[in-house]
Formats: structure tokens, C-alpha cells, sequence
């Protein structure tokens, strides 16, 4: 099932969210369940939040100063991402915590940042405003853990409240704004007490023996959220990560009903994006670091690492340009958005492999996104190296994903008998005249003037438009 849009939200898509209010059953999906939210202003946001395709992930924290993986090293488990290279974890972990008063990102310009964003075709921003290890990228008032603390030394600079900068930078580029936040806060007290050992990301209590305690994290929690919710400008995500705190685990109820509607209050429309949280506060999903096997019947985004890791690493090797523009076209096709990763150094700059990957991006899309934008997924969503997606005028497109050493474009493209009517013209993205379409038991044969073919007019992807 696909939704096509009739401003504000479409016939089909109102049907749908109508007849889940009604009672109808939840769409269920190689094997997730995806509860719609009720709140006309949600679900018109969501599917304008549809149309945008492409956004930035930000991760950035006092540990990119290590150039080490963000907050899970101080966490008492025993996977990849946790090891560390001092054995003795008190020490490791006071070390980490001194990291604040070490941060200094001198070289932070937000609106490079942005104007980059803009240029490689993003649509919209989510920042790490506070990860697991509960530093605060925003000048909270619940802790001095935060980088607007006299202790930080960027705490005297203009733009020492960094998310504010990030999001009014990104806001003057006409771009989307969403807040990551971090639901559980390993340097809260009331989630890790002092008074026990942290065995693992969970809180080290008994939420029952001391559940005064508990309401104090979720106090803690909500005065955060409503800090950013009013403090912040127009906000359009609430993207909370940390699935784990959640009823079901181990009594971890932040009570989400409360922090929605407290949240909403402040951001009418607000999409809340409560992730790995089964239920009406996940407003799209997030598969993370993969793109799925198959379309998705309804709002998802893939989160995705454009250089291996979420934080910032030295000697990073971003990927290619043509996996970039191939991964993009891929999510879209099945129904998704695409949230590209890029991690910030220690001194507030982004790696020239950065800037170059996204340039590369945004040549493409300036050629070619009006088969990303705005679209929606068409059966039978890819055939070979064929990816197909419609506007909302009916035109199908059908992207061509060249190969690593594919120069030309064929000069015979094959499109399904699903795709392709009798009667409909083909065109080349860009070019007026239409091409000869013959008929074959596998469906019908493009043919493509050599004089196009031979000079394609972009890199990694050629786009045939059909009407």
C-alpha cells in the first residue's frame, strides 16, 4: 500500500488512518506492527515529513575528542562497540566524564554546515541535543553536564549553545528541524544511582523498592524535553533513542502519554519518534545502518553511517558517491526517507570527504529529484537495476543504477508491463523527445538515441520518465 497525496493529506491516506482510528486492525509487516498516531496535525505532518526523502544525522559529544564511538564505552557490557583501552573502568569512565572540560570546538560554523545540507539536497536535520552518556548539547538548567557549563571552556563562546546555533542555522536554509534525545542519561543520578554498580545500559535499580527516585528521572526527563520543546524555535521531530527505556523493560515507564502531550502543547504537529517502542508514540520507524529487503507499507527512515561509524573517527573513508546516490534511490523506491550520518570533529569541522560526499549527492538530486521528492513507491518498486517511483501528477520514473564501471547508458532498457502502458511516452529525465518502445515477453523495450547514451547528462543513475 502506497499514499498519494492530495494536499494536505491524501483521500487514500485519510481512509487509511480513519479506519485505524475506527477500530480497523494495525498494518502488521515482516513481522512490525505500525500503530498510526490520531492527531489530524501529526498525520498531515507525517506525510509532508514523507515528501522530503533526504535528511542529516548529526552525533556529536565531548567524545569525538578520542575519536571514539559515542557513550557506549562508559557502558558495563560486554559487546564490540563497549571495549575500551584503559582496563580499569572507574578510571576510564572519570576520565570520560572530564572530557567536558577539555571540549572546545573553536572551528564550529553551523551555517556551513547548513548551506552544505542544502546544496547535497537534504530536506531536514536531527542533532544530537544529549546521547546515552547524558552531556547535554543545550543549555539545560537540571545539569551541569552540558556545554554551556563555566567548566567547558566553549562556554564563553557565542555559540556555546550548540543546538540552538545548529538549529537556527539550519531553520535560515529552509531545512526541517528535529531533536535526538537520548531517553536514558547514564550521568543522571536518578538512572544510574552511585549508590550501585552499572552492569549494563539499564537503570541499576529497582524501580519498585525506589520508585521516588524514578519520578525523579522522569521529572528530569520532562523538564529536558520541555526545555527543547520551548527554548528552541519551531521544532518539527522529537527522535528518542534508547528503546530499552520503555513499561515493558524492567518497569521503564517515562510515562510517554504525558511527555507527547506535554511536547505537542509546545509543538503543535510535533512527530514524536519513539524508537524500537512498539505502539502510537512511534511515529515512523528507523531501521538503522540497513536498508530493508522489501517496500514498507508505511512511514519509516533508514539511519545510515556515511563513513562506518556515528561519531566522528580519524582517518575516516566516507563512502562512495554512487553507493550514496544507489542507497538513496533504493529507500525511496520501497517507500522510506534516508538519514545520512555525518560526525563533527572535536574542533567543530566536518572532514572534507564530508563535504566532497554530499556535494556529489546534491549534483544528482539537482538533476534528478524529481524522482525523489515528493514521490511515492510504485510496483513492483525495482526490477533488476531498475527503480521505479510516481510523482504526484501520475509520472512514473524509472532509475537507472548504473554500475561501478557503467560509463553509458544501454542503449535497450527493459521496463515491466506493470510499469509501462501501451500508449505511455518514455523520455529521458531532461530531454523532450520521446523513445521508440517495442513490445517483448518480459515487457517493453526502450530504446535510447546513441547520441544519449554515449554522453550521459549525470553520474551513478540515469532517470527515463514515463507518462
Amino acid at each position: 500500500m502506497f499514499f498519494r497525496v492530495v494536499s494536505p493529506v491524501s483521500k487514500i491516506a485519510l481512509a487509511f488512518w480513519a479506519g485505524l482510528i475506527l477500530g480497523l486492525p494495525a498494518i502488521a509487516h515482516a513481522g512490525e506492527t505500525y500503530i498510526p498516531e490520531t492527531d489530524p496535525l501529526v498525520l498531515q505532518k507525517i506525510e509532508r515529513w514523507r515528501d522530503l526523502k533526504f535528511g542529516l544525522l548529526m552525533h556529536w559529544g565531548p567524545y569525538s575528542q578520542w575519536g571514539i564511538v559515542e557513550s557506549w564505552s562508559i557502558c558495563s557490557e560486554d559487546e564490540p562497540w563497549c571495549r575500551r583501552k584503559n582496563p580499569n573502568y572507574d578510571d576510564y569512565k572519570r576520565q570520560y566524564v572530564a572530557l567536558k572540560n577539555t571540549f572546545n570546538p573553536i572551528r564550529f560554523n553551523p551555517d556551513k554546515w547548513a548551506r552544505a545540507a542544502k546544496e547535497a539536497g537534504m530536506r531536514y536535520v536531527v542533532f544530537t541535543t544529549k546521547h546515552h552518556d547524558g552531556f547535554c548539547m543545550f543549555d539545560t538548567k537540571t545539569t551541569n553536564y552540558k556545554i554551556t557549563d563555566k567548566d567547558c571552556p566553549f562556554s564563553i563562546n557565542k555559540r556555546a549553545n550548540i543546538a540552538k546555533a545548529i538549529f537556527d542555522a539550519f531553520r535560515r536554509q529552509g531545512l526541517w528541524t528535529g531533536a535526538y534525545f537520548s531517553k536514558p542519561d547514564w550521568h543522571c543520578p536518578y538512572y544510574w544511582w552511585p549508590n550501585f554498580a552499572t552492569p549494563d545500559r539499564n537503570v541499576n535499580y529497582k524501580i519498585s523498592r525506589y520508585p521516588d527516585r524514578w519520578k525523579k528521572f522522569v521529572e528530569y526527563t520532562h523538564t529536558q524535553i520541555r526545555e527543547l520543546m520551548s527554548n528552541y524555535g519551531p521544532m518539527d521531530i522529537l527522535w528518542l533513542d534508547g528503546g530499552w527505556v520503555n513499561k515493558n523493560n524492567l518497569g521503564q515507564d517515562i510515562d510517554m502519554d504525558g511527555l507527547a502531550a506535554m511536547a505537542r502543547n509546545l509543538q503543535p504537529g510535533l512527530i514524536i519518534v519513539d524508537r524500537a517502542v512498539p505502539g502510537i508514540h512511534q511515529d515512523y520507524l528507523t531501521p538503522e545502518n540497513r536498508v530493508p529487503d522489501q517496500f514498507i507499507p508505511y512511514p519509516w527512515e533508514s539511519c545510515i553511517t556515511s563513513d562506518g561509524g556515528w561519531a566522528w573517527t580519524p582517518d575516516a573513508h566516507y563512502m562512495p558517491a554512487r553507493k550514496a546516490v544507489d542507497t538513496l534511490v533504493e529507500i525511496v523506491a520501497k517507500g522510506g526517507n534516508l538519514l545520512l550520518n555525518v560526525g563533527p570533529a572535536a574542533d567543530g569541522t566536518w572532514d572534507p570527504g564530508a563535504y566532497h560526499l554530499l556535494a556529489e549527492i546534491g549534483k544528482w538530486l539537482k538533476l534528478n529529484g524529481r524522482a525523489i521528492y515528493a514521490t511515492r513507491p510504485v510496483k513492483p518498486y525495482q526490477s533488476g537495476k531498475l527503480a521505479f517511483t510516481r510523482g504526484k501528477d501520475g509520472t512514473i520514473y524509472a532509475i537507472y543504477l548504473a554500475g561501478e564501471h557503467e560509463r553509458e547508458i544501454p542503449r535497450k532498457i527493459t521496463i515491466p508491463v506493470s510499469i509501462l502502458k501501451t500508449g505511455a511516452k518514455v523520455h529521458l529525465l531532461g530531454h523532450p523527445t520521446a523513445f521508440a518502445c517495442e513490445e517483448s515477453p518480459k515487457g517493453w523495450v526502450v530504446s535510447i538515441p546513441e547520441a544519449l547514451a554515449s554522453r550521459p547528462y549525470c553520474d551513478y543513475a540515469w532517470v527515463l520518465k514515463i507518462r
